[in-house]
C-alpha cells in the first residue's frame, strides 16, 4: 500500500486532512513523530531537530555544518519509519526525502493569504497586519530553508503528484479526492518501487551514519553498490576507507555492503 505526504503552508489544515484521511485508510499518522526517534537514536535534542527543518542555514552552521547532520538524522529516521508502508506523514520535509518512490503520493495544499491570516488571528490574538507578518517570515523561511538545502522552491508543483486548494474545496472534499487517489493502481507498492525504497533507504542510513564525520557526503546505492562522494577533504583516500569500513562493521545492515570511495570530485555522484 502506498506512503502519503502531505506538504502545506502554515495555517492550510494540512493536519486536519492528515489525520482524517489516516482515519478513513486505517493508515498510521505521522509528523513530529520522527523528529522524537531521531532525537532518541541519534541523542540530538528536539529543539534543534525542528529547527533544523524550519530555520534557514545562519553563516555560522555553514562552517559547523550542524544542519546537514540533523536533515541527515531526520531523513534516515522518516524513512525509517515509513518503510512498513500505510503511513499519511504531514510536516516539512517529506517531499524532498521520498522524492523518487513511486508508492508515495505526494500531497500540497494550499490557501489564500486572507484565510491563514484569519486562523493566526484567531490563535494568536493579534491584528491582522502583525499576523501577515509572521505568515509571511514562516513563509520566507521555508523558502529559504528548501533553497540552501535543495535549491528548488517549496512551491514548485514538480515535486507533487496533486495540489488541492482550500479556496475551491473543503477538508471533506480532499480527503475524498485523496482516498481515492491513494488506491489507484500507480500508487500501490511493487517489487520495482520497493527497491527504489530500499535504495534509499540504504543511502540515508549510510548518510546519517558517516555525516558526523564527513559533512559533505553523497551516497548513491545500486545493484548491491554503495558510492560514496566526500567533497573539500584533504584526507588520504585509504584512511577513510578504513574509517568507513570500522563504521560499517557496527551496523548489522551495513556490514556486508560493498562500496567504492571517491574523494574531492569534480563531479556530482553518479550511480555505478
Amino acid at each position: 500500500m502506498p506512503i502519503v505526504t502531505i506538504s502545506r503552508g502554515s495555517y492550510s489544515k494540512g493536519k486536519e486532512i492528515a489525520e482524517k484521511l489516516a482515519k478513513r485508510l486505517g493508515y498510521e499518522c505521522i509528523s513530529r513523530d520522527v523528529i522524537v526517534e531521531a532525537s532518541k537514536e541519534f541523542n540530538i535534542p528536539e529543539l534543534k531537530l525542528i529547527k533544523a527543518l524550519h530555520d534557514p542555514p545562519s553563516i555560522l552552521e555553514r562552517f559547523t555544518y550542524g544542519k546537514e547532520r540533523y536533515i541527515a538524522y531526520i531523513r534516515y529516521a522518516l524513512l525509517n519509519h515509513v518503510k512498513k508502508d500505510n503511513v499519511v506523514y504531514h510536516g516539512l520535509a517529506g517531499h524532498f526525502f521520498l522524492q523518487g518512490i513511486p508508492h508515495v503520493v505526494k500531497v500540497r495544499i494550499i490557501a489564500n493569504l486572507e484565510e491563514r491570516v484569519k486562523i493566526e488571528m484567531e490563535r494568536e490574538n493579534i491584528s491582522a497586519d502583525e499576523a501577515k507578518k509572521l505568515i509571511k517570515k514562516y513563509d520566507e523561511a521555508r523558502k529559504k530553508w528548501a533553497k540552501a538545502l535543495y535549491g528548488i522552491e517549496p512551491n514548485d508543483p514538480k515535486l507533487y503528484d496533486v495540489i488541492f486548494h482550500l479556496d475551491t474545496l473543503k477538508v471533506e472534499d480532499i480527503v475524498d479526492l485523496l482516498e481515492q487517489t491513494v488506491k489507484r493502481e500507480c500508487f500501490q507498492t511493487t517489487e520495482l518501487s520497493q527497491k527504489i525504497f530500499e535504495n534509499k533507504y540504504i543511502e540515508a542510513k549510510i548518510v546519517a551514519a558517516l555525516v558526523d564525520l564527513y559533512p559533505h557526503i553523497t551516497v548513491c546505492y545500486e545493484n548491491d553498490k554503495a558510492q560514496i562522494v566526500i567533497k573539500d577533504l584533504p584526507r588520504k583516500k585509504q584512511e577513510i576507507e578504513n574509517k568507513i569500513k570500522e563504521i560499517f562493521k557496527k551496523d548489522a545492515l551495513l556490514k556486508d555492503i560493498d562500496f567504492e570511495l571517491v574523494v574531492n570530485p569534480f563531479d556530482s555522484c553518479v550511480p555505478a
